[in-house]
């Protein structure tokens, strides 16, 4: 048998009820999903303020294009940098109040550039056991020991500085991806302070609808230093495209200068930042939308509070329903597409072994029907 026989490699994951497939969507991103001619209410997406569809910011785009073409032609370091690059990276900065930001293609990219930039071998990055997937592939790129700690552990975390050698960065995510929780920032900031190490977060999840106006995790932490490295997606509640890096000023140009997927790569299209010049904008200004989602989180956590399956422990947008088997977890999200309801099940390896879920992703665009027909649904589901 060949070592690339991958029909029998796609069995072996579909006996683990691990295989994907992707959904071809008919209609923009926002709750009324059209998929195959069905109507679905949609609760897989990460658009957390609504922004994906909003009118100003597809205006802004088109505006964006008409000035600015569709394309950069070149990264930025060579002739690919333009005027509305250099005013998103001010405007990112002031708004999550650090001295200077730098634009990436996407929140993954920003992460392979920063560790990799940051440290190397006989350094040690500290990084939390379910850190996303680009952090962990940036460790590995970086060549430095890493050491994981238990999730959410400060104390743990604590253990992994002090045994730690060379140059310190301790990485998290902000908001947990699959659980919907919180890190402790201001915890982990006091130990890298303890420990002269950088405190790297990844607030793909947070970045506008925590903290006031949505300025993000650091806001809703209370937390501001030089040690901090911010990465800030703007494709989620952002609703558009593309990713930041924010840090002291030298820390960011260190970045500019080094960081491979940066040098390398060519810069988004300009009316790309010119349109996330607008959705920055509202942004700040989407209190009430912030407010309308968090009356969804907490009518869902009300009315699931009996449900058979666990609701996980989540402050955040994204509210998982853990079920435990791959098949049992399929088996749950069919039965709700059935109803009309489209709510993703995670499996391994994106989630532990055991730890397949339902990822209930709430909007601001939804409407309170759409919550009350997501738990009418799985307390029947649970009840039968």
């Amino acid at each position: 048998m060949s070592a690339f026989d991958f029909a029998a490699r796609l069995a072996a994951l579909a006996e683990q009820d691990l295989l994907r497939s992707r959904v071809v969507l008919d209609s923009p991103c926002g709750p009324d999903a059209q998929v195959d001619g069905r109507h679905f209410v949609s609760f897989a997406g990460n658009d957390y303020l609504g922004l994906a569809n909003h009118p100003e910011v597809g205006d802004a785009l088109r505006e964006g294009v008409a000035r600015w073409g569709s394309g950069a032609g070149a990264s930025h370091l060579v002739s690919g940098h333009q005027r509305p690059h250099e005013d998103l990276e001010q405007a990112l900065a002031a708004f999550v109040g650090l001295p200077r930001a730098l634009f990436f293609s996407t929140g993954y990219m920003a992460n392979l550039a920063v560790l990799p930039a940051l440290v190397g071998r006989g350094d040690t990055i500290v990084a939390d056991r379910l850190n996303h997937a680009s952090l962990v592939d940036a460790a590995v790129l970086s060549r430095a020991s890493v050491r994981r700690y238990a999730h959410n552990d400060v104390a743990a975390a604590a253990h992994a500085l002090e045994g730690a050698s060379g140059r310190k960065v301790l990485v998290c995510d902000a908001v947990f991806s699959m659980d919907g929780d919180v890190a402790p920032l201001a915890e982990l900031l006091a130990l890298c302070e303890r420990h002269d190490a950088l405190l790297v977060v990844d607030d793909a999840h947070g970045f506008g609808v925590l903290g006031e106006q949505g300025r993000g995790a650091l806001a809703h932490a209370g937390i501001a230093s030089p040690r901090v490295v911010y990465v800030g997606t703007l494709g989620k509640a952002a609703g558009v495209s593309g990713a930041f890096v924010a840090g002291a000023a030298d820390l960011i140009e260190w970045l500019l200068q080094t960081a491979r997927s940066y040098r390398y790569t060519t810069a988004a299209p300009a009316a790309l930042a010119h349109a996330l010049l607008t959705s920055l904008r509202l942004i700040a200004g989407a209190q009430d939308k912030r407010a309308r989602l968090a009356a969804h989180r907490g009518s869902l956590q009300r009315g699931l509070a009996s449900l058979r399956w666990p609701l996980m422990a989540s402050g955040s947008a994204i509210q998982p329903v853990l079920v435990g088997g791959n098949a049992q977890t399929l088996a749950l999200a069919q039965r709700l597409r059935k109803r009309g309801l489209w709510v993703p099940a995670i499996r391994p390896p994106t989630v532990p072994a055991g730890g397949a879920r339902l990822r209930i992703s709430l909007s601001a665009a939804h409407a309170a029907a759409h919550v009350d027909a997501l738990c009418d649904a799985l307390r029947e589901a649970g009840n039968e």
